[in-house]
């Protein structure tokens, strides 16, 4: 009888084959490319689907990425995605996992852009140029296409609100693969001619390929080394190149731009000097009436009337003070009379007699008070030395001899302590406590231990 087999969950061959997808080399890092479809932009992460004309994949781009992407995706946009394939356990479809998304066939020319971007935004290049527009420019140049739609809309903002403006066209191409070098051309052209109070730089809208001249490097480092303030004007409003972010001022159109360098039209700026001449006037005016005021105030004060009352408090003051000067003078005069009162007092022949002899007996008493306590010290210095003299007798070796113990020394004096130290044939000498007994070291024997 054949052996029941061994039934799975559906949540264990679930995680079984999702432990299968996680596990395999190839779908770690998967490149794909696909059509947008069922999206929805959420607030958080983003759930949607990349297909093409026989298959379809769910997509999960989680909210960490989907905020480093630099476009909008729709649904329709043909993408390219890098990311890891896995399984959803509570479905049981497989899924892609995005990382990285970019358009189809610019994901190449997005990647140079944001390296670049990062680069020059590290060295520091976007936060150099931040400089102000002159508010009543005479000279701008502009480095466009000469064909373009671009320089007509500049000439015609410019005749229209500011016409006393002189603009200087550089042409270059802005487009194509010599535009980047002709672009840099010009601008070096613009700063050996100098003198100008702003540069225009722009062209119309287009493709990221289109636009590309405008994100090469070479073309950022000369705009950042330009004098004078810069508006790119490059693209439409959407469109965000290197050149925009090197420049100090960026205008969506043209016209945008024709506007920045030239902030008010000719009349506005005729009347608001006309204005501004008002206002000194009347500023003016109203000072010299201030200081016609202060003047008259001034004139009839006290200070030029009366000058004489400006000392009035002082003279005051200046008797207050010689008056407590008397008296700390006559204060002193008289404590100083009293001490030579005092002194004359204590110098009085009786006095000094009566003071001497007093002197004399305090010091006879002191002396005899030396002598008593003299005395006492010696007489407990000699108890202390018969004691210590006492206890050193009984310590002494003749009182241990008086004992019955006795030492041995050898011929020069020294105490043989140790079987070693007698010699056979050798003299020694017992000492005992009447006397010393010579004797003659026959043999020795060592004891055990």
């Amino acid at each position: 009888m054949m052996a029941e087999p061994d039934y799975l969950t559906v949540s264990l061959l679930t995680e079984y084959l999702r432990r299968k997808f996680d596990l395999d080399p190839y779908l770690s890092k998967v490149y794909l490319t696909g059509e947008i479809t069922n999206f929805r932009k959420r607030p958080g992460h983003q759930y949607f689907s990349l297909k093409d004309e026989h298959a379809k994949i769910n997509v999960v781009m989680f909210k960490s990425a989907f905020a480093r992407l630099k476009f909008e995706p729709k649904e329709g946009d043909t993408v390219r995605v890098v990311g890891r394939v896995t399984l959803y356990p509570a479905s049981g479809q497989y899924q892609i996992v995005i990382e990285q998304m970019a358009p189809e066939g610019i994901g190449e020319l997005y990647l140079q852009y944001e390296q670049l971007k990062k680069k020059l935004e590290a060295e520091g290049l976007f936060a150099k140029n931040q400089r102000p527009l002159r508010q009543f420019p005479r000279r701008v140049a502009v480095i466009t296409s000469p064909s373009g739609a671009v320089i007509q809309d500049i000439m015609t903002t410019v005749a229209r609100r500011y016409p006393i403006l002189q603009i200087v066209l550089f042409p270059a191409q802005v487009q194509g693969d010599q535009a980047a070098p002709t672009i840099v051309t010009q601008l070096r052209r613009v700063k050996a001619m100098g003198g100008f109070d702003a540069l225009i730089i722009g062209r119309g809208g287009g493709s990221i390929e289109d636009l590309w001249p405008f994100n090469e490097e070479s073309v950022a480092r000369a705009l950042a080394d330009m004098p004078m303030p810069i508006v790119s004007s490059v693209g439409h409003e959407t469109d965000t190149t290197i050149t925009d972010f090197v420049a100090d001022h960026r205008a969506a159109t043209p016209t945008a731009a024709a506007e920045l360098v030239t902030p008010v039209k000719l009349t506005d700026g005729l009347t608001r000097i006309q204005e501004d001449q008002l206002r000194i006037q009347q500023a003016m005016q109203n000072r010299i009436q201030a200081a016609r005021e202060r003047l008259n105030r001034s004139a009839q004060s006290v200070v030029l009337t009366q000058p004489g009352r400006l000392y009035d408090q002082y003279l005051q003051q200046v008797d207050q003070l010689r008056n407590r000067l008397t008296s700390a003078t006559q204060v002193q005069v008289t404590a100083l009379a009293q001490r030579v009162r005092l002194a004359r007092t204590s110098l009085n022949p009786r006095q000094l007699t009566v003071r001497v002899e007093n002197t004399r007996q305090t010091v006879a008493n002191d002396r005899r008070r030396l002598q008593s306590a003299a005395q006492a010290i010696v007489q407990s210095k000699r108890q202390a030395f018969a004691l210590a003299n006492e206890a050193l007798d009984h310590l002494g070796p003749d009182q241990i001899l008086g004992r019955g113990y006795s030492y041995v020394t050898g011929p020069r004096g020294r105490a043989l302590t140790k079987v070693k130290d007698f010699k056979p044939g050798a003299k020694a000498l017992i000492h005992v406590e009447d006397g010393t007994v010579p004797v003659v070291v026959e043999e020795r024997k060592q004891t055990n231990g």
